[in-house]
């Protein structure tokens, strides 16, 4: 089920669209100054789109009941996503859990990415991350598998991480029906979505799984580790402190579960064979540090790492392609790596 736009959600879209696609000039008469932190300037569009949010108190998702955060979530996909053209989509179950299949209009080889949501492990489905999936299918020609797992608080605590390992091994089993190359596998996940694909890298070499590729955006990989971006960005730049703390308290309740190595990625020797990987931080995200600290944890292993951090971008610029002109810029790019990686 696709994300509905109301007739009210159109209106705001298209006027968000209209403000964040000004000229730098104009759009300084809405935000003020530009907003440089840590030495990065954030993109002017990006500064209209939060301004606009705290004009109308909309945004951070703390302190929301997990019904609302989600409702939240989906409407603000609705509203900064757009619309992507692609060749075809396509409903199916995987490994049990509802999955969602883009095929590019130009499809080149037989590789598959295999995309998990963010959202906190509380919020996020296919709906809400639609149109990424579409956009990196279509720009890279690469088809991309996305998968529905299991979120708290109803579904606990590993209950993600096992869906997210099933759904892998659900893709070897049915590699030739799907008519996917075993040896052109790839994982890829936003924010909690990261820590799944990576974490599912992860198991994959430990068990001799082929992988060829992971695709980790922005991805939270420490669950209890205060860091400088906490501290810079923690407020006002969509993902919050305390959205952080409460998504943590909610899906991490028992303290042996903030210390298990699936969610302290920083903490665990790494195995041999992990997968070629392509790490994307944002410039004034909080969790901006966790996932470079994990990119030079794999390079320490000797695992083949490129780190990409756009400088002035924020937590969940993969979403914001339909009102965003350098979100969308940065997420083509990463859809090249993609092709390059699987194509």
């Amino acid at each position: 089920m696709l994300c509905r736009v109301s007739l009210r959600n159109a209106v705001e879209s298209r006027a968000l669209s209209t403000l964040m696609g000004l000229p730098v000039r104009a759009q300084r008469l809405v935000t003020g100054r530009a907003l440089v932190l840590d030495g990065q300037t954030l993109a002017p569009d990006i500064q209209v789109m939060l301004t606009l949010q705290r004009i109308a108190r909309k945004g951070d998702l703390a302190g929301e009941s997990i019904a609302q955060g989600r409702a939240a979530m989906r409407a603000n996909a609705a509203l900064v996503g757009g619309r992507q053209p692609i060749g075809s989509v396509r409903d199916l179950a995987v490994a049990d859990l509802p999955g969602r299949l883009y095929e590019p209009t130009r499809r080149v080889g037989n590789g598959l990415l295999v995309f998990f949501h963010g959202g906190g492990f509380l919020y996020g489905d296919l709906a809400s991350h639609d149109v990424p999936c579409r956009l990196l299918a279509e720009e890279s020609g690469v088809r991309v598998l996305a998968v529905e797992y299991r979120v708290g608080p109803e579904a606990a605590f590993p209950a993600a991480f096992d869906d997210a390992e099933a759904t892998l091994r659900w893709v070897h089993e049915n590699a030739g029906s799907l008519d996917v190359d075993p040896e052109r596998i790839g994982v890829a996940g936003d924010s909690a979505g990261g820590n799944l694909a990576a974490w599912t890298a992860i198991a994959a070499a430990r068990a001799g799984i082929p992988l060829a590729f992971q695709l980790l955006v922005y991805p939270c990989t420490d669950a209890d580790r205060s860091t400088e971006s906490l501290r810079l960005f923690g407020e006002g730049l969509y993902l919050t402190a305390e959205s952080i703390a409460s998504f943590n308290d909610t899906y991490l309740p028992r303290p042996q579960d903030r210390v298990d190595e699936r969610v302290n990625l920083l903490d665990i020797d790494l195995p041999a064979g992990l997968a070629p990987a392509y790490v994307v931080t944002a410039g004034f995200d909080p969790l901006r540090d966790e996932g470079e600290d994990y990119a030079r944890r794999m390079v320490d292993a000797g695992v083949e790492v490129e780190l990409k951090r756009y400088v002035d971008q924020i937590h969940g610029f993969l979403n914001i392609l339909g009102v965003g002109r350098t979100s969308r810029a940065a997420v083509r790019e990463i859809a090249g790596r993609v092709a390059a990686a699987l194509g």
